[in-house]
């Protein structure tokens, strides 16, 4: 069974299992990947929070949380926020995190925003799948928008409206606390 829930201080070992495979989540992580139970449990209090700015939900199967879906910069005078997600090599190809993604836009919508907007690099075609399955439309390339190490990268830029329409998949349910 899968699902979204709010993060636990109890799934470092889940959250250190699911990146230590994955060096590719580097950049998720903001350069910093846990390697120690303790760096687990602190990038969970940190950086995976549940707060009136940021909402990041594990994306849970069998009990054990194996990707994030989230959203940052909420911003209500505007009603906006953006959406990013990230799930372990072992649990990728099975959709988890387009309806996930789903789950969480519809919850935002219900919640009062308008506008949910989320980019990723032009060479990530996977990122780029999982964003038009959840009724992500693509709005267009920021050029050399981000910087890993030395290399820059073009952005596409996509966006799902509270009126445009709900994709064709079944969302992951989704617990708030």
């Amino acid at each position: 069974m899968a699902r979204l829930r709010p993060w636990l201080p109890s799934d470092a070992p889940a959250l250190l299992y699911a990146v230590s495979g994955a060096p590719d989540l580097v950049t998720q992580f903001g350069g910093f990947v846990p390697s120690t139970l303790d760096e687990a449990a602190a990038q969970i209090e940190r950086g995976l929070v549940f707060s009136e700015r940021a909402k990041n939900w594990a994306v849970e199967v069998d009990g054990a949380a194996v990707g994030n879906v989230g959203l940052s910069a909420i911003e209500r005078t505007h009603d906006t926020a953006w959406a990013y997600y990230w799930l372990a090599p072992a649990a990728r190809g099975r959709g988890l995190v387009a309806r996930g993604l789903a789950a969480v836009a519809a919850w935002a919508f219900d919640d009062g925003l308008f506008r949910l907007e989320l980019g990723h690099r032009v060479n990530n075609p996977a990122s780029c799948a999982v964003a038009r399955a959840a009724g992500f439309a693509a709005e267009g390339i920021e050029r050399a928008k981000l910087r890993y190490g030395a290399e820059r990268f073009d952005v596409e830029t996509h966006a799902r409206l509270a009126t445009d329409p709900a994709p064709e998949l079944e969302a992951l349910p989704l617990l708030l606390a």
